[in-house]
């Protein structure tokens, strides 16, 4: 179990999913450039996290709910949490207190659909908070895209649970050493805001000289000797 003072980001899993330099640079160097679609972003979870409650219906819709789960050292915000109606409270392994309403959290992302699996591991961070926190299993969670105006749903199953688990305490190692990764040009670094900052092609390329010079240096020491 973690202390409140040991608690991390939410939000950074998936900075630390998509780039642990990315990562590095925005959690441990305080480093942060906007680009037009970190402003869009922002814009759609603004609209979202406003900290109020809905009812209608059969649910009850949770805005800006604060989330934290002392288990894993994580704590953050919930876009949406909605509370569906059920008339079988039992058979979906919710605690009494909660009576007849089941928690369902809702991120709320910019673009499209990813290929890769990050946004469902923010997702499920977020599930696995609202289960410690009000003590029943969250099955499912929904992921909307600004970008096509639609959401998907995401079955919190075994896999990526684990998955989950797995990156929260690679984020408590990578904070506890302190160090930022070396740069590493890929793709998706066109996208990144953090691209001025970071030069992946630069200082990627200037690493690798050295490398190249350093194996000059020990080969030259190796004949001379």
């Amino acid at each position: 179990m973690f202390s409140e003072d040991e608690l991390l980001p939410l939000s950074a899993l998936q900075h630390l999913a998509f780039c642990e330099r990315q990562w590095a640079l925005i959690h441990l160097e305080g480093v942060w450039v906007e680009n037009r679609l970190t402003v869009e972003g922002q814009q759609l979870h603004t609209r979202a996290d406003r900290s109020e409650t809905q009812q209608r219906r059969d649910i009850r819709i949770a805005r800006g709910l604060r989330l934290r789960s002392l288990r894993l050292g994580l704590s953050g915000r919930a876009d949406i949490v909605e509370f569906h109606r059920t008339q079988n409270a039992d058979a979906i392994s919710l605690p009494k207190v909660q009576g007849r309403w089941w928690p369902i959290p809702v991120e709320y992302k910019r673009g499209r659909v990813k290929k890769t699996s990050i946004d469902e591991v923010q997702l499920c961070a977020q599930a696995l908070c609202l289960e410690e926190m009000l003590g029943g299993r969250v099955e499912r969670g929904f992921l909307f895209y600004g970008k096509v105006r639609r959401r998907y749903e995401v079955t919190i199953g075994a896999a990526l649970r684990q998955q989950t688990e797995v990156l929260t305490q690679r984020l408590h190692d990578m904070t506890h050493a302190g160090k930022t990764p070396s740069a590493k040009y890929e793709k998706k670094c066109d996208r990144c805001s953090l691209y001025d900052v970071c030069l992946p092609k630069t200082t990627g390329s200037a690493r690798s000289v050295e490398a190249y010079m350093a194996d000059i240096l020990r080969s030259q020491t190796c004949e001379e000797g």
